[in-house]
């Protein structure tokens, strides 16, 4: 069994869909009606980057499904491939760049969207042989590229959409996306850019979203956008101030987790976590706060929205109000100008916040970011070792933390039943990003999707083993 990586993140081009994410793609499609038919037209898809680009995919094949095209696990059956690219670092695009010459390679027709079809040229000077190239969120723009690609060939009898759409996730969870966008102006960060500003979904189409999900199954709601806090503040008429805050009331009524990533720490925070204590919501106690950093001028910097001397107020008032909250959060070592005096106020930071899930990367220069003419660039032997000291002591804090629940009971949620052992997430865990709970014994009967009770035996640095109690 393969332990949670400690420094994984969800905004990489690494980050791509799962190999076994086409096997389950083929047994959703096989439960909903032929993923191929006959000699009709099939497209394959690659999904890099975020689970918010993870969503765009599943928007492009569900379509796509809905107009008779079906869905090829691997290249050699399909009749054209999809790669939907990261754009998020330097790092990311050359994976990006990769994965789409990977794809001409075996396939040989490739249109390319997503965050790194916003630039179409770099695109198209790498890879001159592409289909097409199209922008983030631009669904209407791929679908085109594949009709020119692939004309479609539908059958009013046998092409129906599946009641739940496609899912590259496992049945029993799924991304929620509730906005696109971000007003924020980081210098570190191109999102904004590539992506837009803020443009929240309305709340009735996000809840007949939910809805739907959990009817078909969906035992946990991962609630994603670029900023979560500011939901519906680009309303101009909105119900309440916050309606991140109505929304996550309706969300918590339906009967499965609701779990919130990216949620920037704006002082209405302090409303939303007394619904994560209240047995009665379905929201988890857990959010996902992007701080980065801790020191007031590396802060300024970044031009983050955020203030650290009142952050560490804002986690003992969240914590008074939801003793059980989980916080993860991710950082940048090694932002230009960062002094070691900044580093050592950010992992003092660290001891006071007590973080219960932590990751950390080192900061690259973005092709388009303000951050790259910053002057006193970190040396990147510099940013690897501050990145080792940063992860020694995350990795200490989360294995106390972790020790301190070795007997104490709480709810799992099953990912995936092996001969050796159920792999589970407790509520303060996230899927892909965060640490496991294993059950060694008795779990033979267990089915992904279950929600069980469990006493902690035994803990790690990132995960713990547990027995089934009833």
């Amino acid at each position: 069994m393969a332990q949670n990586p400690p420094s994984l993140r969800p905004d990489l081009a690494n980050a791509r869909v799962p190999r076994d994410a086409n096997a389950r793609l083929q047994r959703d499609l096989d439960t909903t009606g032929p993923a191929r038919r006959g000699a009709g037209p099939t497209i394959g898809m690659v999904s890099l980057g975020c689970p918010k680009a993870l969503v765009d995919s599943e928007r492009i094949l569900t379509r796509l499904r809905a107009e008779g095209y079906g869905i090829s696990p691997d290249y050699t059956g399909a009749d054209a491939v999809i790669v939907n690219t990261c754009g998020f670092l330097d790092s990311a695009k050359a994976e990006s760049l990769d994965a789409i010459g990977e794809a001409l390679r075996e396939n040989g027709r490739v249109i390319v969207t997503g965050c790194l079809g916003a630039e179409a040229d770099y695109i198209t000077g790498a890879h001159p042989k592409v289909l097409a190239v199209t922008g983030p969120h631009q669904y209407e723009q791929v679908l085109d590229a594949v009709h020119a690609a692939v004309p479609p060939d539908p059958d009013p009898f046998v092409d129906l959409l599946p009641a739940s759409g496609v899912s590259l996730t496992p049945r029993h969870y799924s991304y929620l996306k509730i906005s696109e966008g971000c007003n924020h102006k980081c210098k570190f960060c191109i999102i904004p850019d590539m992506r837009g500003r803020l443009q929240s979904r309305p709340q009735k189409a996000v809840l007949r979203e939910a809805e739907k999900l959990v009817e078909s199954g969906v035992r946990e709601l991962l609630v994603i956008s670029q900023d979560t806090s500011a939901y519906g503040t680009d309303w101009a008429e909105r119900p309440e101030k916050a309606p991140i805050l109505g929304l996550s009331r309706e969300l918590g009524q339906l009967g499965a987790w609701v779990r919130l990533h990216y949620v920037y720490p704006y002082p209405h925070v302090r409303e939303l976590v007394p619904l994560m204590a209240d047995p009665a919501n379905g929201l988890l106690p857990y959010l996902d706060i992007p701080f980065q950093h801790a020191h007031p001028e590396v802060l300024k910097r970044m031009a983050r929205p955020a203030a650290a001397a009142r952050t560490l107020d804002e986690i003992a008032a969240w914590r008074a109000s939801c003793p059980d909250l989980v916080l993860r959060s991710t950082f940048i070592v090694g932002y230009p100008g960062e002094t070691e005096a900044e580093f050592q106020t950010l992992l003092d930071w660290l001891d006071e916040a007590q973080l219960d899930r932590i990751g950390c990367f080192q900061y690259e220069n973005v092709d388009g970011a303000r951050s790259n003419a910053l002057p006193d660039h970190v040396p990147d032997e510099v940013k690897q070792d501050r990145w080792e000291r940063f992860m020694e002591k995350a990795q200490a804090i989360s294995e106390a933390k972790l020790e301190a629940k070795v007997g104490t009971r709480m709810e799992v949620i099953v990912d995936l039943v092996e001969d050796d052992a159920a792999t589970c997430r407790t509520k303060g865990d996230a899927p892909e990003i965060d640490g496991h709970l294993y059950i060694d014994e008795g779990h033979e009967d267990l089915s992904p999707g279950d929600i069980v009770t469990v006493e902690v035996d035994e803990a790690g640095e990132y995960d713990l083993w547990g027995s089934i109690r009833h």
